[in-house]
């Protein structure tokens, strides 16, 4: 397979150009491109505030959710090491090497917001060595930054971003372990038109990928009492009852519609959800019936805890979830995306209805934004602000 980025391709263009009124106020990203990633060939997928991915097993549904937090991490400057621990396995099954025994990906995203549609595209070469050898930030059909593998004996890619001054562009080597676009701030004066232009464009990336919660509960270890921690919820949920004291003395309200929340989707009465410490300096949860009788979560069902996990995420945000989030920008231009993988694992009916229902509330606000693998989506078919892309085996390579 060739690693390199094909040229830029303008996005085509709506009916009507759209106002600054009508771009989105906080940036998001609206498009996920899997080039060549794992299962995927050509994968274009649209995102919307709320969407569900759907398809039966081995279809990409897990593998497109780690693209995205891929890229979501590189964003945050982690090096490429550590978002591929494993890249063989991102390579597509059936890719040949080069005439230099090279094997890779390619993935990529796009990002709404007050600058308009901006484009990433990425392509990483994993074997026989990992490294960046690409990578393209376009707004407009206008390459902002592009980057190329130009000496193999050289741990760095040459980089060349608009300058639009005395010099239409600037050029030096980046390192080929992490995101150049993450970059970006730290190498470009802003001193040009063109430069800050490359610097809005990278900044409203940036942001739109910041802020992912990759979530999914295990409730075989919800279970039992945890210590006490930090009070952020962990993707795995394993310390919700650490997180449950802390969110109840935080915002009451919110806390009340979580409760009740619970009480649509658990068996039997629930008047409160509580968390308890016990020896040793744990703590513990459990629901309060009303009667006098407390339930610990160790009585739940795996359904039942996953729906109390998931709600508990929408409910909250990423002071409360262990997210990387953009500290020097403030909480409102932010939005919260949650990564949830087997979204309806284990839920039945009345609690995959209930926890969507509350998705679509809080995803109407515009603070949260929900990806979710699900196997089959017909019970979500027909209500308001879902949107379901349907992937297939044929996906297959």
């Amino acid at each position: 397979m060739t690693l390199s980025i094909p040229p830029a391709v303008p996005a085509p263009s709506p009916a009507a150009p759209r106002g600054d009124a009508e771009r989105p106020g906080r940036p998001c990203v609206t498009e996920l491109r899997l080039s060549a990633f794992a299962v995927h060939r050509g994968a274009v997928l649209r995102l919307a505030p709320l969407t569900l991915l759907a398809g039966p097993s081995g279809s990409g549904k897990s593998s497109a959710l780690r693209a995205y937090e891929a890229l979501a991490r590189l964003g945050a400057g982690a090096e490429l090491g550590t978002v591929f621990p494993d890249p063989g396995a991102c390579v597509p099954e059936r890719a040949r090497p080069d005439a230099q025994r090279r094997r890779g990906f390619r993935i990529g995203c796009t990002a709404d917001g007050p600058q308009g549609p901006v484009r990433l595209d990425l392509a990483v070469q994993a074997e026989p060595e990992l490294r960046v050898v690409g990578e393209r930030l376009t707004a407009d059909g206008l390459v902002l930054l592009e980057t190329a593998l130009r000496d193999p004996g050289r741990r760095a890619v040459q980089a060349a971003w608009h300058t639009a001054g005395p010099a239409p562009v600037t050029r030096a080597p980046l390192p080929d372990d992490r995101l150049g676009t993450a970059l970006l701030p730290l190498r470009v004066a802003g001193k040009t038109d063109g430069q800050r232009r490359v610097l809005a464009a990278a900044e409203q990336m940036l942001v739109a990928l910041r802020s992912v919660f990759p979530c999914d509960p295990r409730p075989g270890r919800m279970r039992d009492p945890v210590p006490v921690g930090s009070g952020r919820l962990l993707g795995g949920c394993d310390n919700i009852a650490d997180v449950l004291g802390r969110t109840r003395a935080e915002c009451g309200r919110r806390y009340a519609r979580f409760v009740a929340a619970v009480r649509a989707g658990c068996a039997g009465p629930v008047a409160d959800v509580l968390a308890e410490p016990v020896t040793g300096g744990a703590v513990r949860a459990l629901l309060d019936r009303g009667d006098g009788v407390r339930t610990g979560l160790g009585r739940l069902g795996d359904g039942e805890l996953r729906y109390l996990a998931l709600t508990l995420v929408l409910l909250t945000g990423p002071g409360v979830l262990e997210v990387d989030a953009a500290g020097e920008v403030p909480a409102a231009l932010q939005t919260l995306t949650v990564l949830a993988d087997g979204l309806d694992r284990g839920l039945d009916a009345r609690q995959r209805e209930e926890l969507l229902r509350l998705a679509v509330r809080m995803c109407d606000r515009g603070h949260v934004r929900l990806v979710g693998a699900v196997g089959e989506a017909t019970w979500a078919a027909g209500l308001d602000g879902v949107e379901v892309v349907h992937l297939g085996r044929d996906t297959r390579v």
